[in-house]
């Protein structure tokens, strides 16, 4: 379910990080902060939002979208490869997650591929910070480093779930995953408050966009999923429960 970074109230936040400070602040606090000192910016849906390495950044309001995308190019396609294997290997991102709001992020730098962020809802609003001007509020520090060690926890069930052999296992432990952290209780249901393309799925579970309509098509036959007016995802319980069974 989600999960916010929730810091103790105490008093205002002072204008430099120099100055005489409570040690414990709110997360308004940070944001009122960062708007102070025109850190802060307001992404429309599907806008790449400016990233580089050694930087933290908040998500105030809304959500952000990782993706990951290779800098090298395929050099050509085998003449053996399967429809579905030539789809996977002209992919160009891969879909990591969400940030939810009240969550901080950062972007690591690596050679072989790069990370980037979009505002995957509109308005979404997001404050940076660098990690030196943490050296003064070391209570809010900690915090950031509580939420890194979970989304770091988070990261490496998604990659036992990517581990499974069969396409409709990963389908399935990826669905849990994120209705576990983001879904909303409706009901019997539980419900994503996002929405995501089958080509997006594919991408995270290492599959194609034609395989991940198929799969899909057979969780709503069975009862385990249902597809909003908005395209965002349901999840039955009872009926997840049972296709997490160990297959043989």
């Amino acid at each position: 379910m989600r999960q916010s970074i929730i810091l103790p109230v105490t008093m205002q936040f002072p204008e430099n990080p120099s100055e005489e400070y409570s040690p414990t602040f709110t997360w308004q606090n940070i944001i009122d902060w960062g708007q102070i000192h025109y850190r802060d910016r307001i992404f429309r849906k599907d806008e790449q939002i400016p990233t580089r390495p050694q930087l933290i950044y908040l998500v105030n309001q809304g959500a952000v979208r990782l993706v990951s995308q290779s800098q090298n190019q395929p050099e050509g396609l085998h003449l053996n490869q399967s429809d579905e294997e030539s789809e996977l290997e002209r992919l160009e991102e891969s879909f990591l997650g969400f940030i939810g709001a009240e969550k901080p992020f950062e972007i690591v730098a690596q050679a072989s591929f790069s990370i980037n962020a979009y505002a995957h809802v509109d308005r979404t609003q997001v404050v940076w910070l660098y990690w030196q001007d943490l050296e003064n509020w070391p209570d809010f520090r900690q915090q950031l480093y509580e939420a890194f060690r979970y989304q770091h926890q988070r990261k490496l069930l998604w990659l036992s779930a990517l581990g499974q052999r069969k396409t409709i296992d990963r389908l399935i432990s990826f669905l849990t995953l994120l209705i576990e952290e983001y879904g909303i209780e409706q009901g019997q249901n539980c419900c994503l408050p996002y929405s995501l393309t089958h080509a997006q799925i594919g991408s995270a579970i290492g599959s194609t966009r034609v395989t991940v309509t198929r799969l899909m098509g057979k969780l709503r036959r069975q009862g385990i999923i249902s597809i909003k007016e908005d395209n965002s995802i349901c999840v039955n319980y009872l009926n997840l429960t049972g296709a997490n069974q160990p297959r043989k």
